[in-house]
């Protein structure tokens, strides 16, 4: 290798240790891709109903906000009544708690006494572990701030791709090669179609699942059963882990009446996200933005192993954009057309050089390929 090689070289691999070290920016960056690329797509629609381009955006964010208030203010309320019906009921169960130690005291023998703990010894023996919830809960507070102000800033970078998407789009495609560009702007074209795609597949899966979830929790007579499944159905963009978050509230709020209902919660969750991860979602995937079901459950594991919590977030919607980029660059662009390059030599390779079939001995006198071409004499 020469001196530029090298220079090369080096220059790919700091390259590739500057993005791995932004890596969380540029996922941030992506998130705020796919939010406009889905808002410009409703925009459009718009558009073709005669509205001007900027009251179309307009529109589109205002139906976005208020799809984002009015899941807060249906999922928000219940979950404060319920939270606030727990804080007078937790004294209330210790309270019988206590009267049940102290009604066991006087039914055991008296040597099993000292062995029954009293209240305060087992509140002593919590203190530790409720440090450590405390300690967690802080710390559960300022990581939700840190995800505050990351939401914010995907907001404000989506309002910037809105407000010009086109001049984005240009300066991404500037950086291929003059004789690739339009291939490029083709290529992004079919990933904004895959995006709303993926989408439309993941509000159907959404709706499933929290219809679902709203009877289920209606039919075994859980309060909140609407703000729960609303709430199953959004957490549902989380993969793999969005049901068992789900669960958690569901399980809580129906404690609250029963200790049956809790274990009856569970198990409707359990049904509700087998079918959901064996049925709905491969099939929806597959017929929206042919996904195979393992290429999907690979991605997540992949994205979530490289990228964290936001990788497998955003797993689906990466796994749709690599899949066109994959698809259109390698295959199509590179191995197809080595193909077509390979066979294209071999057939001149063959019409120079016949293969040896043994015609020539029942003639006398084969012509060559030269002879051939050559003029007759009259």
């Amino acid at each position: 290798m020469n001196l530029g090689q090298w220079i090369g070289l080096i220059a790919i691999v700091l390259s590739l240790y500057i993005l791995w070290q932004i890596k969380e920016v540029l996922l941030l960056m992506f998130a705020a891709v796919v939010l406009a690329t889905t808002l410009n797509r409703l925009a459009k629609r718009f558009q073709n109903l005669g509205i001007k381009r900027g009251f179309a955006v307009i529109i589109s964010v205002a139906i976005f906000f208020a799809v984002v208030v009015g899941f807060f203010l249906l999922i928000v309320p219940p979950f404060a009544q319920q939270f606030h019906e727990l804080t007078y009921r937790v004294p209330q169960g210790l309270e019988r708690f206590n009267s049940w130690l102290d009604e066991m005291k006087t039914r055991v023998p008296s040597q099993l006494v000292p062995y029954i703990p009293d209240l305060n010894s087992l509140i002593q023996q919590a203190q530790p572990f409720v440090n450590r919830v405390l300690g967690s809960s802080f710390a559960f507070v300022s990581s939700s701030l840190e995800v505050v102000l990351k939401v914010l800033l995907v907001l404000v970078w989506t309002g910037m791709l809105l407000a010009d998407p086109l001049a984005y789009r240009r300066v991404f495609i500037r950086v291929f090669p003059s004789f690739y560009r339009r291939r490029v702007d083709g290529i992004l074209d079919k990933c904004e179609v895959s995006l709303e795609g993926w989408v439309t597949g993941a509000l159907i899966a959404m709706g499933v699942v929290g219809l679902m979830s709203v009877v289920g929790l209606s039919v075994l007579g859980v309060k909140a059963a609407l703000a729960l499944g609303i709430l199953a159905g959004f957490l549902n963009l989380i993969p793999n882990l969005g049901p068992t978050l789900s669960v958690v509230p569901a399980m809580a709020i129906a404690l609250l009446d029963a200790p049956w209902k809790s274990v009856a919660v569970l198990i409707l969750y359990f049904f509700i996200q087998q079918t959901e991860s064996n049925f709905i979602t491969p099939y929806v995937m597959a017929q929206q933005v042919s996904l195979l079901p393992a290429v999907t459950l690979i991605s997540q594991l992949f994205f979530v192993t490289f990228f964290g919590f936001l990788g497998l977030f955003l797993a689906l919607p990466l796994t749709v954009v690599a899949k066109i980029w994959v698809q259109e660059i390698l295959i199509k662009d590179v191995l197809d057309q080595w193909g077509t390059h390979h066979s294209k030599e071999t057939e001149m390779v063959i019409v120079c050089n016949p293969p040896n079939n043994h015609d020539d001995l029942y003639e006398e006198n084969p012509p060559t390929p030269v002879e051939e071409n050559l003029p007759k004499e009259d």
